[in-house]
Formats: C-alpha cells, sequence, structure tokens
C-alpha cells in the first residue's frame, strides 16, 4: 500500500488521471489495481478530488438508477453519478462529475463519513469502472463479460456469458496449460487499433481472481454454455451481435455510445469467427478448442 496525492490508471491503452491539492486527502492503490498504474502525462481523462459535505449538493435530474450503489444525473451539461451505501445513510458518501466527454471530472467525498487524514481510493469500484466504459463508448471499444486466454501461439480466445455462464471454470481449466495467460476471468476490453482487433485484460476480475494489464490479438469467441458434453456451435452473425451486446457494459444511457457498440460489434462479428461453446467442466474442452487451432 502507497499513499499519493494523485496517480494514473492505465485499462487497454486508456489512462485516466486523478490528482488532489488537499493535504488531508491521501490516495492509495491495493491489489491488482498496482499492475494498471502508469505515468502519462496526457491522459485521456483527468479529474480533481476533494472533500466535501454532500448532503446539500444539487444533483440535478436522475436519467439512470443502476438499483445498487449509484445512480446517474444531469445537471447543466454535466453527468453526475451519485453512490450511496446503506452503511453510510441517505447522503451519497462520493459524487463524481465529468463533463459530457469524460475528460474532465471532479470527484468530492463526503468527508462526515471519513476519519481524518484516511486513505482513499477514489474511483473505487466502480466508479473507475463506469470512467472507463464512458471513455470506451466514445468510438474507443467495449467492455465484454468475459474470460481472455492467450494460448501457447499468442492467439486470443474469448469465452463469453454472464454470471454462471463457466467464465472463471474456463480460467481454471486453462491455468495448468502450458505457455498460456489469462487476461481476466470477468471482464475482457474489445478495441480495434492498427487494423487489427485485440483484447485487453482488466483489473475488474472475477472468483477466480485472474487479471493482467496485457493484450493479445483476438482470434476466436466462444459464447459459454453448460453442457452434458463438449460441442462447438456456429453462430450467424446476427446471433453473435446479439450475444455480445448482452455480455457488455455499454453506457446504456447514451444513445450515440449505443450506436457505435452495435456497430463495432457487427465489425468483430464479421472479422472473428464466433460459436458457441457447450461445455463439461473438465480439461477436454481444452483440447477441443486446441484442435481448431491447430487446423487454422
Amino acid at each position: 500500500m502507497e499513499n499519493q496525492s494523485q496517480f494514473c490508471l492505465e485499462v487497454a491503452d486508456i489512462s485516466v488521471k486523478i490528482r488532489s491539492s488537499d493535504p488531508t486527502l491521501q490516495f492509495e492503490t491495493q491489489g491488482v489495481l498496482k499492475n494498471f498504474l502508469a505515468t502519462e502525462d496526457q491522459p485521456d481523462g483527468q479529474a480533481s478530488a476533494t472533500w466535501s459535505d454532500l448532503g446539500q449538493m444539487n444533483l440535478g435530474k436522475q436519467i439512470f438508477d443502476s438499483g445498487a450503489l449509484w445512480q446517474l444525473h444531469r445537471r447543466n451539461g454535466s453527468y453526475l453519478y451519485a453512490f450511496t451505501s446503506s452503511v453510510f445513510g441517505s447522503v451519497p458518501y462520493k459524487v463524481a462529475s465529468f463533463d459530457s466527454s469524460f475528460t474532465s471530472g471532479e470527484v468530492y467525498l463526503h468527508h462526515p463519513y471519513f476519519e481524518s487524514k484516511q486513505a482513499l481510493y477514489p474511483l473505487e469500484y466502480p466508479l473507475d469502472e463506469l470512467w472507463m466504459v464512458n471513455l470506451l463508448g466514445q468510438g474507443r471499444g467495449a467492455e465484454i463479460h468475459g474470460c481472455g486466454v492467450v494460448d501457447a501461439q499468442g492467439k486470443g480466445h474469448l469465452f463469453v456469458g454472464q454470471s454462471g455462464a463457466g467464465k472463471s471454470t474456463m480460467a481454471r481449466l486453462w491455468e495448468p496449460q502450458k505457455g498460456i495467460q489469462i487476461l481476466s476471468d470477468d471482464r475482457i476490453v474489445l478495441r480495434q487499433t492498427d487494423q487489427k482487433l485485440w483484447m485487453y485484460g482488466t483489473p475488474w476480475h472475477g472468483e477466480a481472481g485472474f487479471s493482467s494489464r496485457a493484450r493479445a490479438p483476438l482470434t476466436r469467441i466462444y459464447f459459454l454454455r453448460h453442457a452434458k458434453e463438449n460441442k462447438l456451435l456456429p453462430q450467424r452473425p446476427a446471433q453473435a451481435v446479439g450475444q455480445l451486446f448482452t455480455c457488455s457494459f455499454p453506457p446504456f444511457y447514451n444513445p450515440e455510445a449505443l450506436d457505435f457498440t452495435l456497430g463495432f460489434f457487427e465489425e468483430v462479428v464479421q472479422a472473428v469467427p464466433c460459436v458457441e461453446l457447450r461445455f463439461l467442466q473438465d480439461a477436454r474442452v481444452i483440447d477441443l478448442i486446441s484442435g481448431l487451432s491447430h487446423e487454422e
């Protein structure tokens, strides 16, 4: 654990920097987040953090409710995320305000809820992910509910599915194999750069705890289904687009971002083979997948 007054987080070659000029507000980063820290003079987004009393803050009009920790508001052209918890009370413990491009923002922490000089991670999940998702939705890419595996030949395999589909199970099955790397067992970012589709690891891992900052060229997409036998079924492009969208994290409240995401997925399924993978929870499924790679 390292205390600091600024840091830069980089995921999928997208960087955001947050800083504070208040000496009583110290930041800390822990766990896998340390692997995603960067030094970037020109980040894609910047924000300042400060103590505040949020009891009287005008949040504007609510436009989205996650049903969990956060709600999204609009006020004078800005987006405001309000984070509440029953642990604290009805007043938000944090509000993050961004301009319409999400390149500039402020993070306000409700001082009465925190101890003096308490070291904090002001982008605490899900704010860090929400910021990245909004930047991705502006023509940069998309985040997928998936497990990303890089085989010994450097090919990227993306296993897509909602919670319970078997992403963490798939990661554990691949883990003992020689020469492989697991980018994440829960969330993967897809981007197209240099005329090539890439999949990136993220810090937001699943129950198996796999997380890597690395990337790999996307070779094939598998939509996971539990079954009594291992079997691969081809997917029509329209089916694949629908399943990718269902398992993605676009800003649903932003029509332009939704249009981009759908168009991006249409390009992805035209460029990369997509199959449904029905599988048993044993290592024989890896032989099936490896056989595909050897045929190519």
